[in-house]
């Protein structure tokens, strides 16, 4: 750690390193050289800041030279700090009440404050000074020299219980033999055992907790997980483009002796970590290691004489879980609902690690991990996956789950990345995206969701198609909440990302097929392409393929002119125009021009950005079909006719003359294997207008009542079962299932439905 020139005499900073957090202390511009055993403020100074934070495990102070003190030396004054803590703050022995006990409460607060600040300057002349006042007191209560009793008693008590504490630690234990017979302290003695290593100055990285005096405030919010919560802070400082996004997680604001029985624990924990197999079930093994943290820090608070309640155990638990099986402080910045993507750049403890904000955008934050940290996370990662992180495999995609967090990870390292290990970490929402939700936060409208629905119960092929942060992905887990649950579903990735689980809770008939990316070879993991040629065995179902990279579009259109019709096939692809797609799918992926033709609809999704380039939006910018009569190039043989297309003016995605006019090839196809539809343009058009009408009464009901749960997957499914329903009851009445007959039956059934459903809920 370099402090500049001018940098505040005695000010100091915290720094992980190797595991450790290190204490730092200015001392650039003291006319003396500092040392713990020479001077009684730099050792009051040294345990007044880890009584701050009990988790130091090192100090250096700062010099020309600098001045380190090893682990097995700090630990000795860390007892000295929790012992200070614990008398000033959980005793609150200077408390009136506390007092009050003793008699002359002037005095007695005199004399416990000379022997608090004796501690902390000089922890052996405080145990000599209590051994002398015991012995003072004691006289004068035996020759009857005082006047209240009962308060020199309780006072006499209290401070031979003070020096028990004393003695206990294992500085006076380690000098007790060179403590005998000593009349008053001696600083001497402490040479003995504090004696640092004079190291060179030089820059290390840190976790900065102290929030910069520059910055304006912006923003405050408390994130959350089971019994924790963390404070995150937005700063900006007007020399800085980015936001700072600054976090304090729980385990910066325990108490002193939670931190203590914490540093225990977790040691005792890293002796014992899972064998590899079992990191193949990372959930199991969570909770398995939960369990036995838990016990192990009760027992410990037992041994302690400490009292736990239920939440302190608990959050105590998990932390540990987190420092010894888990990603440390990335499971605090994942538990942010409000983060998109966490950046660990290369070289790792050279750079902090940068978050993007669906508010703020990109920020920097306050941490800077470590080397150790990144090699084990590493290690988890190959662990879990089952896929190699080397120097002939670079590259490994994999996912991470914890609760109800998920989340993608890409990390890559040498000769790929030069500098080292370097991460990506893509956070998915807890809950799959829905149409609904799209609409209220602009991304469609409730035309488009309409549009959409249509298309997906019309069992066409899609491809989901934009840029990287696009949200490709979320629109299309949207996608599947318009598949009939009746339906199978069969979902093909490389890296599980798709909404599974959450689609599987609520009765969703799925399957997810788990296939070996195309960045890397030698596994026992199946091609893409083999799994999606599975898919077609496994009878008839809707396929949804995570994301189209390499050779597998091949089997992918294979699965769509073999599926044409059965059901929807859908995936994503990276391209920001229909015919992107096209350059990308036929160019770059050498699929057959005329195979291309099996892609009925592709939806371009983009982020639009403000004039000023500060600020993004994630929109969808096309929905285009892709006719059929053309040969080589369907741009220039009009092959892509846009059935929508966003006004950058307005903000908001508008059919195209193609679509109110009834001239969608796609949709007169559709239409034609719907009795009544065929024909019937009006009809056709009536039923989109309809879908998209009870989606945007979800979102303006949502709305009204303050019940954002109208808008997630759970009733989402729900509703759209409903409307199946009365769709085909109105059928059977009327001939078609007519907007002016279904919405208002949808209308009631939400009031009845959403009634108890809020009830359950």
């Amino acid at each position: 750690m370099i402090f500049k020139d001018n940098a505040a005499l005695y000010a100091s900073e915290i720094d992980r390193k190797q595991g450790e957090d290190v204490l730092y202390i200015n001392y650039l511009t003291a006319p003396f050289v500092p040392s713990i055993a020479d001077n009684t403020s730099d050792m009051a100074r040294v345990i007044d800041l880890i009584s701050e934070n009990s988790s130091i495990a090192r100090v250096i102070l700062v010099q020309q030279r600098n001045y380190h003190y090893p682990a097995e030396q700090i630990l000795l004054l860390s007892e000295i700090a929790a012992l200070y803590s614990f008398l000033t703050k959980q005793e609150a022995v200077l408390s009136i009440q506390k007092l009050s006990v003793f008699g002359n409460v002037g005095e007695v607060h005199q004399d416990i404050s000379y022997l608090l600040v004796l501690l902390r300057q000089d922890p052996i002349g405080c145990y000599i000074e209590l051994q002398r006042r015991v012995r003072q007191l004691r006289g004068q209560l035996e020759k009857g020299q005082v006047i209240n009793v009962s308060g020199l008693v309780n006072y006499i008590r209290f401070l031979e219980r003070f020096l028990g504490l004393v003695e206990r630690t294992k500085l006076i234990q380690k000098t007790l033999p060179e403590i005998a017979g000593m009349l008053g302290s001696n600083r001497e003695i402490y040479k003995s055992v504090f004696r640092p290593d004079i190291l060179p100055n030089f820059t290390f990285t840190r976790l900065v907790a102290v929030i910069p005096s520059d910055a304006e405030l912006i923003n405050q919010y408390e994130i959350s997980g089971s019994f924790e919560q963390a404070t995150v802070t937005i700063l900006k400082r007007k020399s800085d483009s980015k936001y700072l996004y600054h976090v304090m997680p729980p385990e910066y604001t325990l108490s002193e002796e939670h931190h203590l029985l914490l540093n225990i624990a977790r040691g005792v924990l890293l002796e014992h970590r899972p064998k590899a197999e079992e990191f193949t079930d990372p959930e199991k093994t969570r909770h398995v290691f939960f369990n036995v943290a838990r016990d192990l820090v009760s027992e410990l608070a037992k041994s302690k004489n400490m009292e736990l309640t239920y939440r302190e155990l608990q959050k105590l638990a998990r932390i540990l879980v987190r420092y010894t099986i888990g990603y440390g402080l990335i499971e605090i910045l994942l538990l942010d609902e409000k983060l998109q993507d966490i950046a660990l750049n290369a070289p790792i403890a050279q750079n902090p690690i940068f978050v993007r904000h669906e508010q703020y955008e990109e920020c920097a934050t306050n941490i800077i991990p470590s080397y150790e940290d990144a090699d084990s996370w590493a290690a988890k990662l190959r662990l879990q996956s089952g896929r190699p992180l080397d120097e002939a495999n670079p590259i490994l995609d994999s996912d991470l789950s914890f609760g109800s967090v998920r989340a993608r990870v890409a990390a890559i390292k040498e000769p790929l990345s030069p500098s080292g290990l370097a991460y990506a970490f893509r956070r998915h929402r807890d809950q799959p995206w829905t149409l609904p939700l799209f609409i209220k936060n602009k991304m469609i409208n409730s035309f488009a969701a309409g549009l959409l629905s249509f298309l997906v119960d019309g069992s066409r092929t899609l491809l989901v198609a934009g840029t990287r942060s696009s949200g490709k992905t979320s629109l299309l887990g949207s996608l599947m909440l318009e598949i009939m649950p009746k339906y199978r579903t069969i979902v093909v990735e490389d890296t599980p990302e798709l909404p599974v689980d959450s689609l599987r809770k609520i009765g969703y008939d799925i399957l997810r097929m788990k296939v070996r990316s195309a960045l890397i070879e030698g596994t026992t993991e199946v091609e893409a392409s083999e799994g999606i040629r599975a898919s077609l065995r496994l009878g008839d179902s809707a396929l949804i393929v995570g994301e189209v990279r390499s050779t597998e579009a091949r089997a992918l259109y294979e699965a769509m002119r073999v599926g044409a019709l059965a059901n929807v096939v859908a995936g994503t692809i990276h391209g920001d125009s229909p015919y992107g797609v096209f350059d990308r799918v036929v160019n770059d992926l050498n699929v057959p021009a005329t195979s291309f033709k099996a892609t009925d609809i592709i939806i371009v999704a983009n982020p639009v950005k403000t004039p000023d380039g500060l600020k993004s939006s994630k929109r969808v910018m096309r929905v285009t079909e892709v006719r059929k009569h053309w040969t080589k190039d369907p741009l220039e043989e009009g092959g892509f006719v846009d059935l929508m297309r966003y006004n950058v003016e307005k903000d908001e995605l508008e059919p195209t003359p193609e679509l109110i006019n009834g001239e969608s090839e796609i949709l007169k196809s559709i239409a034609g294997n719907v009795r009544g539809w065929a024909g019937n343009w009006d009809a056709v058009y009536d039923n989109i207008i309809l879908r998209g009408l009870i989606k945007q009464e979800m979102v303006d009901e949502a709305l009204r009542l303050g019940k954002p749960e109208i808008l997630e997957a759970d009733f989402n499914a729900k509703a759209n079962h409903a409307f199946h329903v009365i769709s085909e009851k109105v059928r059977e009445e009327y001939g078609l299932p007519l907007r002016e007959h279904v919405l208002p039956r949808w209308k009631d059934w939400m009031k009845e439905k959403f009634s108890n459903y809020s009830d359950r809920n």
